[in-house]
C-alpha cells in the first residue's frame, strides 16, 4: 500500500512519473515493481540511470520462478529507454537477503560496495 501511495504522489509531482506495474500470474496479482529514471544531475550515482526501487513477490508465490520472469520483463522494458537514455540500472536489497542477491547477480548486477539506508547497492551496466 505504501508503494502505491508513493507512486501516486510522484505521479502528481514529478516530470517523469515512476513506472509501476503489478506482477500477475493467471490474472492474480502476485507482486509489484516500481522503476524510475534519473538524469545525471538527479542521480546520486552521477550517471543517467534507471532504478528499481520496489520489487516484490508475495511470499506465497516465491521460489516458483516468478521473480526471475518479472525481473527479465522489467529489464527488457528498461532497455527500451522509455523515459530517456541511461548507462546503468541500480537497485538495493537487505544484506541478509541471499535470494535477492542470487537473483540480481544472475542478471549481471554487481554490488558497488556502497550502502543506502542499510541496504546493499548493486549496479547493472546497460
Amino acid at each position: 500500500m505504501y508503494s502505491l501511495a508513493q507512486s501516486y504522489v510522484a505521479l502528481l509531482n514529478d516530470e517523469l512519473p515512476p513506472m509501476t506495474y503489478a506482477i500477475c500470474n493467471d490474472g492474480d496479482v502476485i507482486g509489484f515493481v516500481m522503476m524510475y529514471h534519473d538524469t545525471a544531475d538527479e542521480s546520486e550515482y552521477d550517471e543517467e540511470s534507471y532504478g528499481i526501487c520496489r520489487f516484490m513477490i508475495d511470499k506465497d508465490h516465491q521460489g516458483k520462478g516468478y521473480g526471475k520472469e518479472a525481473l527479465a520483463k522489467a529489464l527488457e522494458l528498461i532497455r527500451t529507454f522509455p523515459q530517456g537514455n541511461a548507462t546503468a540500472v541500480y537497485l538495493s536489497y537487505h544484506p541478509e537477503n541471499e535470494a535477492a542477491r542470487r537473483l540480481y547477480s544472475a542478471f549481471g548486477f554487481v554490488e558497488t560496495g556502497e550502502m543506502s539506508g542499510g541496504e546493499v547497492v548493486a549496479r547493472l551496466a546497460l
